[in-house]
């Protein structure tokens, strides 16, 4: 089973942790200086908080699938790979305190989707500068011969 993901910068962790714990009746799973996340079975979200920055404004921050399997992973990646947008793959990134393989993409309206497989954690929150390389890729993709 995939599991839909959702990504929100949010002003203050604290107040943000008490309002989600309250909605999803349910604490977080992970809670950092930074950052915390729900991992729910109804509704099946994987829900993660960070601290606005200057590159992560408050709000949705990007949309996701996490994947239960490697094999699932690529079945999905393979799917975007024939939408005709740019895509860009990570291996064994660190990210949100956890180890993963991914697939970005953005939608044709510009919305972030990230499809992910997490085979481990980390101590350390970690920098994915994907963004930044499927702008580039985009970029590549359309240049003109």
């Amino acid at each position: 089973m995939k599991r839909f993901h959702v990504n929100m910068s949010v002003e203050n962790l604290d107040q943000s942790i008490q309002f989600y714990s309250v909605l999803f009746g349910a604490e977080p799973i992970v809670v950092k200086p930074e950052y915390a996340k729900w991992m729910l079975d109804d509704p099946a979200v994987n829900f993660a908080i960070q601290l606005a920055s200057e590159t992560a404004p408050p709000g949705i921050g990007h949309l996701g699938l996490q994947a239960n399997s490697a094999t699932e992973l690529s079945e999905i990646s393979e799917r975007l790979k024939t939408a005709n947008q740019s895509t860009y793959d990570q291996d064994a990134t660190q990210c949100c305190y956890a180890v993963s393989d991914k697939t970005w993409v953005e939608d044709p309206s510009g919305v972030a989707w990230e499809t992910f497989f997490t085979h481990g954690t980390s101590t350390v929150y970690g920098e994915d500068d994907a963004r930044a390389e499927l702008q580039a890729a985009k970029a590549k993709d359309s240049r003109c011969c």
